[in-house]
């Protein structure tokens, strides 16, 4: 039993388990057991094909613990996803993950509690301090770079995207699907509860980490760096093309909409010039033909030229499914005016086929119309912001 039989009740109460995945780490699990099950006994331990002598020790632990054993080595990713499925036939609402490595103190596993008590249904990550001298060199600049990508595939900005200890809400993310299976499922899973609309919050914890070859690690930095990119270059064009899109419809609300024109429009430390140039790039970006890339070279030239990002990734979105047919086909006439090609396209027909057939009517003309639309609406926004900023000033002195 838990020798701290007041969290442990919490852990029950709170329908909360803790999993441990682990694959040939026999130096540090029976610790990690054990110290785990000082706080609670609600453990599920998945050994993922384990060669050494991990199945002996947990078999020391079976009859106080649920042990799952994998045939064969499928990967972290799957191991947690097995797991995961293990934890709801059990009417378990939450999964702690802790690594086996040692590396993280089942003593921080009540913070998790108090964080899901304050915010339910969320996925917690245990954000390591990663300027700690003992922290490796190589495991501080991935994070950063892990955090840079999580925060352009959803607009969230986290301290530490790569920590394996988590809180898991998993009854709430039964519905979700994941294709990966080792290290990169970490990220693939904290992106999607993001877009699943899951609140994706992190709480400190404290981190060891073994000095040299006493430290065991079973991630290959080629191999799963590689799978990695190649997963976040997946998520950043499924982000623009999907995610972001649909997140700015749902945000389309009057409260919302009145917050975002007082907040981006209204406030007195921008020039309305600025505000003028984040409108018309964004609008130029959101209608020039670059499928794909358009949102995203927006926010690097916004970034660039410093501008206001808000607005920019706002009026980039002018491409959204309801407003896309009338885009096309203003683009098509105004192909047909540039060179002089004339085309049977109609409002009524317009489709991906007869783009293709009229492609250079079509190119020509969106890059037309992206430059005259984007200086148009971007003298429209100086002057009806001059005009509103006039008329206050000369109400309340406001400059």
């Amino acid at each position: 039993m838990s020798n701290h039989p007041k969290l442990n009740k919490r852990f029950t109460e709170l329908n909360c388990c803790v999993i441990i995945p682990t694959y040939n780490n026999h130096k540090t699990i029976e610790k990690v057991i054990s110290d785990t099950l000082a706080y609670t006994d609600k453990i599920i331990v998945i050994n993922d094909g384990s060669t050494d002598s991990t199945p002996a020790i947990l078999k020391s632990f079976e009859d106080r613990i649920t042990v799952i054993h994998q045939p064969k080595n499928l990967g972290k990713g799957m191991a947690l996803r097995t797991a995961f499925k293990k934890a709801r036939e059990l009417n378990y609402r939450y999964a702690i993950s802790i690594d086996s490595d040692g590396q993280h103190f089942p003593g921080d596993l009540e913070l998790f509690l108090d964080k899901i008590e304050e915010m339910p249904d969320s996925l917690i990550i245990g954000a390591r301090n990663m300027n700690s001298d003992n922290v490796p060199g190589g495991s501080s600049f991935g994070n950063k770079f892990s955090n840079f990508w999580f925060m352009v595939e959803t607009g969230i900005s986290l301290p530490d995207t790569q920590s394996g200890y988590r809180l898991y809400p998993i009854e709430r993310m039964k519905r979700i699907r994941y294709f990966t299976s080792r290290f990169e499922f970490e990220i693939e899973v904290i992106v999607k509860a993001a877009w699943n609309r899951i609140p994706v919050l992190y709480i400190p914890v404290q981190v060891y980490y073994a000095k040299g070859e006493e430290r065991v690690t079973h991630f290959k930095p080629s191999r799963d760096s590689t799978r990695i990119s190649f997963l976040n270059i997946y998520l950043v064009i499924l982000a623009f093309l999907w995610y972001r899109p649909l997140r700015f419809i749902r945000s389309l609300t009057i409260a919302n909409f009145k917050l975002f024109i007082q907040d981006n429009f209204f406030n007195k430390e921008e020039s309305i010039i600025k505000k003028s140039i984040s409108v018309a790039i964004g609008i130029f970006f959101g209608i020039i033909p670059i499928w794909g890339y358009q949102l995203v070279t927006a926010i690097a030239f916004a970034y660039i030229l410093k501008l206001n990002k808000a607005i920019v990734i706002v009026a980039a979105n002018i491409s959204i499914p309801i407003l896309l047919p009338f885009i096309l086909y203003a683009s098509l006439k105004s192909g047909e005016l540039v060179t002089g090609i004339k085309s049977s396209i109609t409002i009524n027909n317009i489709d991906m086929e007869n783009i293709k057939s009229n492609l250079y009517v079509y190119l020509m003309g969106a890059s037309v119309l992206a430059v005259v639309f984007s200086i148009f609406m971007g003298i429209v926004t100086y002057v009806i912001l001059k005009l509103i900023r006039n008329k206050s000033h000369a109400t309340s002195g406001y400059k």
